[in-house]
């Protein structure tokens, strides 16, 4: 008897190394909780969002560590048994001179646009997928971004997700943020096209490209829950939902970029079976107005 409660005790043990529902919060250096910041597993495809008030639940193994970032704050990294209380440093960073040039928004133009104009809603999982644009010389003469484009399908009155804008590293891949804080936007309920307005950024269209990303929030307002039958056995299951999803093109492209456990992934013709010029991927829908 003391031999099988030993070993069942051993066991309830290993099991909660294997999982556990981490609970904290993140707050910066003078305890103001933070926002929306994301969170990841390091190099596990498992990630949460805090929520407005800055709390956060993720089920990891207690020794794991977890990746905290937002923009505006230093990156940390915190083994989860740590995780109750996690404090996100401000960046510290001077601002480069800022000059308004005259814009006349007389010419518009739209990048982006597929020959394959399918769309695919799918549960993309907890990622950041982003989207290359390469800069062309006819985009000299309208070299200000003045919309972000999103094809989305939201079961939810509102939901919410951000938009990230990255330069290029030497080597093709996101580098540094153009934004110092954070795009949040909202979509209503439906399938449609939402066009963001950027153009008070100022930002020019970079001669090396730029990349469009979206980050989904796993937070509650953004949840939706339904009861699923198994058909099989008859067990009733509460399925999570978050939303909105961002429509996809399948797309041949030479590379294509995920963020994911924490860092960025990128898929080359390398990592397929039968190499070819190209791969065929889903690509986000994404579009930008450009404007002079």
């Amino acid at each position: 008897m003391i031999h099988k409660s030993l070993f069942w005790l051993m066991m309830i043990m290993m099991s909660s190394l294997v999982s556990s529902q981490i609970k904290g919060i993140v707050v910066d250096d003078y305890y103001k909780p933070i926002p929306y910041v994301n969170i990841w597993v390091e190099n596990e495809n498992n990630s949460t969002s805090s929520e407005e008030n800055g709390t956060f639940l993720i089920n990891c193994s207690p020794n794991k560590n977890l990746i905290f970032s937002a923009l505006g704050y230093e990156k940390k990294t915190v083994t989860a048994s740590e995780a109750t209380s996690v404090i996100l440093k401000i960046n510290a960073f001077e601002l480069n001179e800022i000059i308004i040039s005259k814009r006349f928004e007389t010419k518009v133009i739209e990048i982006g646009n597929v020959k394959n104009q399918t769309y695919q809603a799918f549960e993309n999982g907890p990622r950041i997928d982003a989207k290359f644009f390469p800069y062309l010389a006819k985009y000299k003469k309208t070299r200000y971004i003045k919309q972000v484009n999103f094809f989305t399908d939201s079961q939810l009155e509102t939901a919410s997700f951000k938009i990230h804008l990255y330069s290029v590293n030497a080597d093709g891949s996101p580098g540094e943020e153009l934004l110092n804080k954070d795009f949040l936007v909202s979509v209503k309920k439906g399938v449609k096209k939402t066009y963001f307005n950027v153009v008070d950024f100022n930002l020019k269209m970079p001669k090396n490209g730029l990349f469009v990303g979206f980050e989904k929030l796993i937070i509650e307002k953004n949840k939706l829950e339904k009861e699923v039958q198994d058909t099989s056995t008859g067990k009733t299951t509460i399925q999570k939902t978050y939303y909105p999803y961002v429509l996809y093109n399948f797309v041949e492209r030479e590379f294509s970029y995920t963020f994911l456990g924490g860092i960025w992934n990128k898929q080359t013709r390398q990592d397929v079976k039968n190499p070819s010029d190209k791969i065929n991927v889903y690509e986000p829908a994404i579009n930008l107005i450009l404007t002079n």
